[in-house]
This record gives structure tokens, sequence and C-alpha cells, in this order.
């Protein structure tokens, strides 16, 4: 039975610990949230604490769930593998590429399994694009897009996120993991524009980015973030993906509203497109997300059982995270922003 720990017990947090309640190789042995209160039917009876340190230390867990915001993400991580447990921890891995290369490397040190909440890569209907993409063959063209027209309580959920993580990084690292798990070739430049449309956010930050990223097998990559009242309901979600044999692309991205969370996972149908033959693959009976965050812990919990070589999983998050915090740099300084010195 694995003891699990969870901070963080926000959309995503609670998600994971009803997947830790429901498992039958699991034992939650503590829940972590500001307050140190929890109000919630589905989870009552755990102890609850409002420091981690405390919880850490007192309940000495075999694997601590970390979905918190992403300023505590590296301290957090790197303490629950110091005290010997594995870690889960949500998308961004960290707030720098330097603090998320720390992470990875205690990883290495103490034995410890560390998955990165990349949601998409436990999405049947995902993992059928990538393999079809894949073999169409490269270089590719990358058009992939999430906005979200947020108000009321999803608005006040995005400016909090905004007072550390732009959303190019927070969402973008999902759809630039995407990118590389098609290519393979590592990013070499990046270059970014944003703009702030809101005076409810803060002057140094930005609600609507985009960026360009190149990779060394000379694909090229388009990705758009927005948040806010301000966005617009059409095209907010584009998945596309052009080879010199032909395109993948999923057909029902736009259906639906774009704060819609359940709606960003679903894909419906792919249309495979090959000179002179088009072909539509339905996907139908797709996994929720709650199913998917069950999906996600199941094989955190499999990849300590069967000590799963995660290597790749770990390289690639700090890609994706570094072409991310490269657009937002390039956003903020004017400039392209070279990845050749920074993922050497």
């Amino acid at each position: 039975m694995t003891r699990v720990l969870i901070a963080g017990l926000g959309n995503m947090g609670r998600s994971h610990a009803l997947a830790h309640h429901a498992h039958p190789d699991a034992e939650i042995v503590g829940l972590v949230n500001r307050s140190g209160v929890l109000d919630d039917p589905d989870l009552c009876g755990y102890p609850v604490f409002n420091e981690f340190s405390k919880a850490l230390a007192e309940t000495e867990p075999d694997l601590v769930i970390i979905a918190t915001y992403t300023d505590t993400h590296a301290e957090y991580a790197v303490s629950a593998m110091q005290a010997g447990a594995h870690v889960f921890v949500e998308k961004p891995l960290a707030l720098t590429v330097a603090e998320a290369r720390r992470v990875v490397e205690t990883a290495k040190a103490t034995n410890r399994k560390l998955v990165v909440g990349y949601i998409l890569r436990h999405h049947p209907s995902w993992t059928r694009l990538i393999d079809e993409a894949r073999a169409l063959g490269g270089p590719y063209v990358f058009r992939l897009n999430l906005n979200q027209q947020s108000s009321g309580a999803d608005w006040q959920k995005h400016k909090a996120l905004m007072q550390t993580t732009s959303p190019i990084v927070d969402c973008g690292v999902h759809y630039v993991d995407v990118m590389c798990q098609i290519t393979d070739a590592a990013p070499v430049r990046v270059h970014g524009m944003g703009v702030r449309l809101s005076d409810e956010i803060a002057e140094d930050m930005y609600n609507y980015g985009q960026f360009q990223v190149i990779f060394a097998d000379g694909s090229v990559g388009w990705y758009e973030a927005g948040w806010g009242p301000m966005m617009s309901e059409t095209a907010f979600f584009v998945k596309d993906i052009v080879s010199p044999n032909g395109a993948v692309s999923i057909t029902d991205g736009n259906k639906g509203a774009s704060s819609d969370i359940e709606g960003h996972t679903k894909v419906g149908g792919l249309l495979l497109h090959r000179p002179g033959n088009d072909q539509m693959i339905d996907l139908p009976d797709e996994p929720g997300h709650q199913a998917l965050c069950d999906a996600e812990q199941a094989f955190m919990l499999r990849a300590i059982a069967e000590d799963i070589d995660l290597s790749r999983h770990m390289s690639d998050a700090v890609a994706s995270l570094a072409i991310c915090l490269a657009a937002d740099e390039s956003i903020r300084t004017g400039q392209s922003i070279s990845l050749e010195e920074t993922l050497k």
C-alpha cells in the first residue's frame, strides 16, 4: 500500500486526491491546503494540514502529489524526495529552467520517481494524434492554441494564476510537450509576442501571448493562449500538424465553450489528410477529466511499483518548460531567444 500526501486541493489537486481515494493500492495519509480546513464530503476523514513541511514530517508518505501554485513546486518536490518520497507534480514543473533541472537532478540523486502532470500523455485520443503525426514524418508545422473566455470565478482563478505564471507558460507546456513527443528534435530558437488586455492584472503581466519555436530538424511551431472576458470564442482550440506527407488535425476542438475544462482534452475525431486521400478517424467514448486524473495517478503508482524508466519523461518536461519560459522572456524583452545553450 502506497502512502500518499496531497498538497493543494484546487481543481487538479482534488481530482488527484479522489483518484487515490478510489485506488485499492493507495492510502491517503494527509491533505494540505492553506486554511487547514476541508469541507468536502468526498474526502472527509483524512488529516488536513496547512503547512507542507509539517505534513511531510508527520505523515512520512511514500508519494507526494504537488498541485499547489507554481512558485512552490520546486521547493516542495525537492524536500519531498529528500525525505524519501516519490513525487507527482502538476505542470509547470517549476518557475525557472534552473529550478526544473534541480528537481530532476534530485530525483536522479535520490533514486525517486518524478512524474509531471502532462495529462494529455494519458489520453488515448491524444496519443493516437501523436502516433499519426509521427507516421507522417517530419519536418513538421505545429499550429496549436487554447484561448479561454473566462468570467466570474474562472476569471478570478486566472488572475490568481497570473500573479506568478503567464497563460502561455501555464497552458503552453501541455502542447509544447506534444510537439516534443512528435518531433524528437531539440528546440533551437523561440520568438514570442504578448499583450496586456486588462487593467485587472499586474502591469508586468500579459493575459494574451503567442510564440513561434524552431526545432533542430527544421520543424516550426506556433502556440497561442489568452485568458479573460475579452477573449473570442472563435477558433479558440486549434490543433493542426502538417508535414511534407500530409496533415493530421483535431476536428471537434471548437465545439462548446472555451471555459469548459472537460472540452480542453476532447478530440472527438481526427482528420488524417494525405494528398489525394482524406480519412476521418472517429474517437468515441473519450475519458473525462476525472478518468484522466485516475489514469495519471495509476501510472504514477505503476512507475513506482515497476521501476519504470522516466528519463525521457523528465527531459521532455524540462524542454517544454524551457520553450515556454523562453517565449515569456522573448515577450518581455522583445528579442528572440536561443535555447541551444540552455538545453545543453
